[in-house]
């Protein structure tokens, strides 16, 4: 399988200082009460808002150090803005970090709070490079106050802007997973199919795969109630597989608690879940499968979109699994969206516990270990496009090359991108039919 090209360009290691005459005369900020934040942009990309920490000395906390941001670029994007750079454009190209004191509110010029200054790298050729480029480390000037009539000192902002290599492989299912597609590796016009993916709601399929459930099947039908009594509002029972082009079995989405309805409502409400299962096969053992993942998915009353929670499962050295929160994530229901595990945008947590709560690694590096389930984290991971509503789905997929070191590894990835779109379909409200699956994924 051949990646494709893309960089990342991050921004870490934030912190701000403001000289006490100009923090005591011109912003009122004070550390202990005035919240401050950077709103980071590049052309092209979405704005992203982040706080920064204010500094009383030039030491960088912990904290300070980690990435606030990140922004992916392909080639042809890239391309695109080196053009405008170099076509003698008004305002050529940059990444822009505009610094603010106050309570962010919104993006786009919208900001509420004061502006204390800007910061602005050009895009550059070397950009293009296939190796880690450090554009700017330390502090540096963002603004002088101005308002005596005599400059004095601004603001400094601290900061670290690499842009380094961050290939993927790119897949599309050719067709919606709930039609039995296949999944082709796209690079440039190339599409060469890779796998195949398969959909039922075979009601012994927990069975004939060998999943355990405790050797009873009440689990799988249960309607949420605890009591095992069956309910005509729910989706249950369906399973993705995920097989090579010799049709032997890779990875598995399977619902292991149905879609139903919360009382007096017609939608999958967030105190009860639809969840799958993502599996892949036991190495030692035939017709074997373990946990790899579980995702959870619902719609809330009185909004158009369906949420998404993804957690891995991990196994402590103690052989106790645990769950270990990676991705949470809103699509819209109508149009659909990107689901995405960037571990650069959401602190790892275990399931449960608060989002301020830190996982310590077992590695000395600081790196997390996922115990062989990925091997290695930092930034992105995956991401997969879906539709909303009546459209035709075909699922787009980017995953991260660090994190594929077989082809089974990548499957297991599809088979997450089958079941997150799938959920779209489940989550539809009950007094509407499921349209955009074959007539075997009707509820």
């Amino acid at each position: 399988m051949e990646p494709r090209a893309f960089i990342k360009v991050s921004i870490g290691a934030l912190g701000l200082r403001i000289p006490v005459a100009l923090k005591a005369s011109r912003t009122g900020v004070h550390a202990a009460s005035s919240p401050c934040f950077c709103e980071i942009s590049l052309p092209n990309s979405p704005v992203q808002m982040v706080p920064v920490t204010l500094l009383s000395s030039t030491t960088l906390d912990a904290a300070s150090r980690t990435t606030a941001a990140s922004f992916y670029l392909d080639e042809p994007a890239l391309q695109k803005l080196l053009t405008q750079s170099c076509c003698g454009a008004s305002s050529p190209p940059c990444l822009k970090i505009v610094v603010c004191c106050g309570r962010q509110r919104s993006s786009c010029g919208l900001r509420k709070g004061k502006k204390l200054g800007s910061f602005k790298i050009p895009v550059g050729i070397e950009w293009t490079e296939r190796k880690s480029v450090l554009l700017h480390n330390g502090w540096v000037s963002i603004g002088r106050d101005k308002g005596d009539g005599v400059s004095s000192p601004g603001a400094e902002l601290h900061a670290t802007i690499k842009v380094e290599s961050d290939p993927r492989y790119v897949f599309q299912f050719d067709g919606e997973p709930a039609w039995n597609p296949q999944v082709v590796q796209v690079q440039g016009s190339m599409r060469q199919p890779i796998f195949s993916c398969t959909f039922s709601r075979d009601r012994n399929s927990r069975t004939r795969w060998g999943l355990m459930d405790g050797g009873s099947s009440t689990g799988w039908y249960a309607s949420g109630d605890g009591n095992g009594s069956k309910n005509k509002d729910e989706r249950k029972g369906w399973l993705a597989m995920i097989h090579d082009l010799s049709g032997s079995p890779l990875a598995m989405a399977s619902m292991i608690t149905p879609f139903v309805t919360s009382a007096g409502s017609n939608l999958v409400s967030r105190s009860n879940p639809g969840a799958w299962l993502i599996l892949r096969p036991e190495p030692s053992a035939i017709d074997s499968w373990r946990p790899w993942g579980k995702l959870e998915a619902w719609r809330e009353r009185g909004q158009d979109a369906t949420h998404f929670k993804f957690s891995l499962n991990q196994e402590e050295s103690s052989g106790v699994s645990s769950d270990l929160l990676v991705a949470e994530t809103v699509l819209n229901a109508r149009k659909g969206g990107e689901f995405s595990i960037d571990t650069g945008k959401l602190r790892l947590r275990p399931e449960g516990s608060s989002p301020t709560s830190p996982v310590h690694s077992p590695k000395s590096s600081g790196e997390f270990s996922f115990t062989n389930l990925l091997p290695r984290v930092g930034g992105f991971v995956m991401k997969c496009n879906v539709k909303g509503g009546k459209n035709k789905s075909k699922p787009m997929v980017e995953v991260a090359t660090r994190h594929v070191t077989c082809v089974e590894d990548a499957a297991v990835f599809m088979a997450l991108a089958a079941a997150v779109d799938l959920s779209v379909d489940a989550c539809q409200p009950f007094s509407r039919k499921v349209n955009r699956s074959s007539p075997s994924a009707s509820s």
